[in-house]
């Protein structure tokens, strides 16, 4: 299996656009433990620096908060798997479930090989019969949204979860340059 890169530095002086972009489980691991972020009284700007939102919350110490982001981010990063590793599994034929967090326009316009569409009713299905070890991968546009519902599939005993870093933008560049790419009219 491939590795992901190493963490990415942090330090309290790093903008909070900085720390979403680099660390993206910050934000979910910022509210569970600090209940910063999550509403308006406790929301942060992208431009204040990391120290500067510590300061605002109860002077919290900056070592500890980046400690807990880094200690959240090697736990997401065990949740990941690499485009390269799923075009491997694939094309062992790897008995898998692919499941596709996207709207159903960019479903059909390009998916990854049997892959399904996420819904309520699909999920229903794997909570009833699904087998607890196998292994499902989740994957969306750019990986951005596929840590908490892995994160959601795990802590309901579906422990071999995955979500595709980088989503299927990462996978057309890094394991199949055939798919094709995209960008969405409101990406940056």
């Amino acid at each position: 299996m491939s590795t992901v890169a190493e963490s990415p530095s942090i330090d309290g002086e790093i903008t909070m656009g900085e720390v979403l972009d680099r660390f993206p489980g910050a934000k979910r691991a910022l509210f569970a433990r600090y209940h910063i972020g999550g509403c308006q009284s406790c929301s942060y700007d992208n431009s204040e620096t990391l120290a500067e939102v510590c300061e605002r919350n109860e002077d919290l110490p900056v070592d500890e908060v980046i400690e807990h982001i880094l200690s959240a981010h090697e736990n997401d990063r065990k949740i990941l798997i690499e485009p390269t590793d799923l075009q491997k599994r694939l094309e062992g034929k790897e008995d898998l479930r692919m499941l596709d967090l996207r709207t159903r326009e960019e479903f059909e316009a390009v998916a990854l090989p049997d892959s399904e569409l996420f819904s309520n009713d699909l999920l229903q299905e794997i909570f009833g019969s699904e087998p607890k070890d196998r292994l499902i991968v989740l994957y969306d546009h750019t990986g951005d949204k596929t840590l908490d519902p892995a994160a959601y599939l795990i802590g309901h005993g579906f422990h071999n979860t995955r979500a595709l870093r980088g989503g299927i933008d990462a996978y057309a560049q890094e394991a199949d340059t055939s798919i094709p790419r995209y960008k969405l009219e409101f990406e940056d």
